[in-house]
Parts: C-alpha cells; structure tokens; sequence
C-alpha cells in the first residue's frame, strides 16, 4: 500500500464534543504541534458560523507551517443560490486558506426531508460550489455526508452526487460515515466500489457511535481509501470521531503503511496529552497507546513474565509512540511487581524472592489494599513505603500536635483554622493559618510550617483532591480514602493515599506523603 494521508479536524468536528472548547488562542497551538508533528491538512474550523474561527484563520496566516495545509470547512451552496453569492462560501475566500473542504448531502432522505429541495437541485448544488471553489484557485475536499447511509438507501444517486464532485474538479472525495452506524464489512465493500468507481483518491471520516470509528477507518484504507480524517483522543459530537492517536500507530506498525515518520511518532503520548490539557478534559487513562494504563501492569504473573522479556504482555514497544511501561503495585501483585520497582526506583536492595524482607513489603502492601489503600494511582506514597522498609528513609519532618477549628459565624460563612507544631531536624515550629475549610487550613499551615526550611515547597500545588467512601452502609462512621495529586513545573506530577474513618486523618496522610515525596523527588533532581 502507498502512503496515507492524515487529516486532522480536532479543531472543528473535535470542539463539537460535549465539554470541549478552544480559544482561538488554542487552536493556534495545536495546529503548530500538528504540523511539527507531521500531519498533512489540519481543518481550522468553520469561518462562516462564528467569529472565532475566523480569527484563527486570520492568526495563524502569520506562522510558516512546515508540512500542514490549513483547510476550511463549509457546506455547498443553498437551494437556488449561487456560491457566489453565498455568505458562508465567501467567507472561506475571506479565510485566506489553499485548501477547503466541503460536505454536501449523499442521502437522499436528507436532501428531501433536511434541505427540503430535489435530488437534482442538490447534485446542481455540489457541481457549482466544487466547480467555483476550483475557479477561485482553491484545492477542493469533498466530503460526501451520510455517504454510508446514503449509498445503502440508493446506491444509484449516493454514487451521482460523488460523480458530480469528481466531474466538477474536487480533488479528493471523502466518504463519511456521519452516524457512526455502518459496521466494517459495510465500510470495506462500499469503499471498495466507490474506489473502482472513480478517479479521484478517496478518504474515510468516520464517527464512533458503534465504538467501530477506528476499525472503519483502518478496513476502509485497506480497501483503498488514501486519506483518514479523524481526531485527536476521538474528541467529537455525541460518541466521537475515529481516534488518530490508535489509527496512526495502527497503520504504521500493524500494517506497515506510510503516514508518519517513526521519529515523529514517538511524540504521539505528548500530543494527546496536550490536547487533552488545553481542551480541560482529563486524559483517559484506558486509551490504547497513549494512555498512561496502555502499558500499565497489575497482576504478578504477567509481571514475572515482563522480567523475562516485554513481549510476553506488550504487542509493541511504549516508546515507539512517546508512553512508558508501568508496573502498578496491588493486593494482586506477586514478589515480581516488588522487584520491578525496586529496579525502576533504582534502589539498591537485595531483591529477590526468597529474601525475608521482599515477602514482609508485599505482606504489607496487601494488608493495607485490604484495608482501603489503593496504590495504583498513588506511586507517591508507594515510593515512600519501599524507601521507609528498605532504604533507611528519614521524614522530613515530625508532627508534634495539630489543631483544627471550625465554625460557622454570620451570613453562614465557615470559617477554619488549624494550629500546628512540627519538628524539621533539630527545630521546633508552630504556626497556624486559615482556610475555606479544615483540610485547606490544614494544608495551609503545614506549608507554612515548612516553607522556612523548603522554599521550593511554594512550587508544588495540589493538582487534584478525591474522597472515596469505602463502606457506604457505615455512615458517616466510614472508612474514606483520600486520593491526592500534587504538580511543580519541574518535577512534574505524583500522586499520595490516605485511609481513614476520620476524614482529617486520611486527608493528612495524603497531604504529608505528597510534600514528603515532593521533597524527595527535589533532592534526586538536584543530586543528578
């Protein structure tokens, strides 16, 4: 097979994904990290429905893109209109763009019931604005809507709007699977005959609402389809579109087809995590590839097996696309997990499974998952235990007594104050501060305390703060877990676990083991 062309539409159908919304300040960024990246069009958005689009189109004319062609999206003309004369075709011409894409109507339920006009009016329709668009000196995609549904409902006329794209000028005719219902031996068939059909190159646009947008597109390029549209993270209107982050390494390592360079590739964990950032939507951990559990493993056997070699469990390398192996640490783990990350912290321990103090810390850690712990996503305070059971750790500092005051005055406001003593070396601190409730004061006062000793500690914010009831039938008697995640510019972020029926107790565990592990990570970095 040839080489694949990639189109990425994040920063139009993406930003149609309930919760997701860019600045056009943000879409500028993404755009650049995708031509960096290497991808062929990058779809900006529509400048004919609101202003920020057209913004970025203005915005992003002042920056030389390396390999990515802007494109702009809009429909064909309207009923008994000219595109001349349309306001939505002339405002692509005002977006300065080489490139835009079209969608117009395939099936013809839509062209009678949506557009309420003929199935002639509407092939006249896709003729004249591919036809205009091609005067005006622009490179025209066409993108067939509901070509699937289309093509299954009257294959006759889903055929004769595609032919009347092509006749026109249109220089690549995109088939898309607009509601997401069209299942793979579909796609194959129909691409297939479509392929045969015309002389023009064909892309797939798929959405995900049968969960099959990834599978569609990659059955669709063996079928012979050239060009993939999709998403970063499969962001997208109601389910979403097909996931670029699995069909590129799809089809780079699975089915050994051009589309990007393997440098380039090893960016791709980087870049999903940046859009997800800038989109404010936390990464799916479960993503494949790129998400941080797709190389993550639990159980003890399979980690026995990684030992030996990482192909036993792993169907590529993390590093191929930018991701890293994990080995997580639970009450299902074996005297491996505790091998492996003692090796990945690089302590230098007498590791080995007959070694009494091995089974002693997986004893431990079961006996504490037991009753509440979860490791998983607190490796912070996972690292402090191994160091504290094998490493001779020493704590930064030694809580000598805490106070926490609560009550409510006038106009119900709460107010909270925590009064705290604390030993750092050889000295004795006590401070208190305020907060908007008992665990801020709380985490105020202990950063107080310590911030004369630790100025970096002024770094490290609370990213992130959970609370899990664990036995909902006990009441406010309750065992709770506190889940924390701290972040500092330069070391990046960790995560810490406290366990408690006193909920100040749990959230005091997590708040120490999350300075304590910011420390530590501090004083590896300035020793290296």
């Amino acid at each position: 097979m040839g080489k694949v062309i990639l189109y990425d539409t994040t920063l139009r159908d993406g930003t149609q994904g309930e919760g997701i919304s860019f600045s056009a300040e943000d879409k500028v960024k993404i755009a650049l990290k995708l031509d960096k990246m290497g991808f062929h069009y990058v779809e900006g958005g529509w400048p004919g429905s609101n202003p920020k689009d057209m913004e970025f189109f203005r915005m992003i004319r002042e920056y030389n893109l390396e390999h990515a062609k802007i494109t702009a999206f809009g429909c064909t003309c309207k009923p008994q209109t000219s595109p001349a004369e349309d306001p939505n075709i002339q405002s692509i011409l005002e977006a300065g763009v080489q490139v835009a894409t079209i969608f117009g109507k395939t099936w013809d339920f839509h062209v009678t019931h949506a557009l309420k006009t003929t199935l002639e009016e509407n092939l006249k329709m896709i003729r004249d604005t591919v036809k205009y668009l091609k005067s005006r000196g622009l490179e025209v995609i066409y993108d067939a809507e509901h070509f699937f549904d289309g093509y299954k409902s009257n294959a006759d006329y889903a055929m004769k709007t595609i032919k009347a794209a092509e006749e026109a000028g249109a220089d690549t005719i995109c088939l898309c699977d607009t509601n997401g219902g069209s299942m793979p031996h579909e796609i194959s068939e129909i691409v297939r005959r479509v392929v045969d059909a015309v002389q023009v190159p064909i892309g797939i646009h798929a959405h995900n609402d049968c969960e099959l947008a990834v599978a569609n597109s990659i059955v669709a390029v063996q079928a012979g389809a050239v060009q993939v549209q999709g998403t970063i993270n499969g962001f997208g209107e109601r389910c979403g579109n097909a996931n670029l982050c699995s069909v590129i390494p799809n089809l780079v390592f699975k089915l050994k087809i051009d589309c990007m360079d393997h440098d380039k590739l090893q960016a791709l964990t980087e870049l999903s995590r940046y859009v997800s950032e800038l989109a404010n939507v936390h990464p799916d951990n479960s993503q494949p590839y790129v998400g941080s559990s797709a190389f993550a493993h639990k159980g003890g056997v399979h980690v026995s097996a990684l030992l030996k070699n990482p192909e036993t469990y792993e169907h590529i390398e993390p590093g191929l696309v930018g991701n890293s192996r994990r080995v997580l640490v639970s009450e299902l783990s074996g005297m491996s997990n505790i091998i492996y990350k003692a090796e990945e912290l690089d302590l230098d321990l007498d590791m080995n499974r007959t070694n009494p103090e091995t089974k002693k810390i997986l004893e431990q850690i079961k006996y504490l998952e037991n009753k509440g712990f979860q490791f998983e996503g607190a490796e912070g305070s996972f690292e402090l235990l191994m160091r504290k059971a094998f490493n001779g750790y020493h704590e930064p500092f030694e809580l000598l007594a805490l106070r926490i005051i609560t009550e409510k005055r006038e106009a119900g406001v709460i107010y909270s104050e925590a009064i705290i003593k604390l030993k750092v070396g050889e000295e004795i601190v006590h401070t208190a501060a305020e907060g908007n409730g008992p665990v801020n004061a709380m985490d105020n006062a202990l950063r107080k305390a310590l911030e004369v000793f630790y100025p970096f500690i002024r770094d490290m914010k609370l990213a992130d703060y959970k609370v899990r009831v664990l036995d909902g039938n006990a009441g406010t008697r309750a065992q709770v877990r506190v889940l924390i995640e701290t972040h500092d510019k330069e070391l990046g972020s960790w995560g810490t676990v406290g366990v408690s029926e006193n909920i100040i107790e749990a959230s005091w565990q997590a708040l120490v083991d999350s300075l304590a592990y910011g420390l530590l990570k501090k004083k590896k970095e300035t020793e290296k």
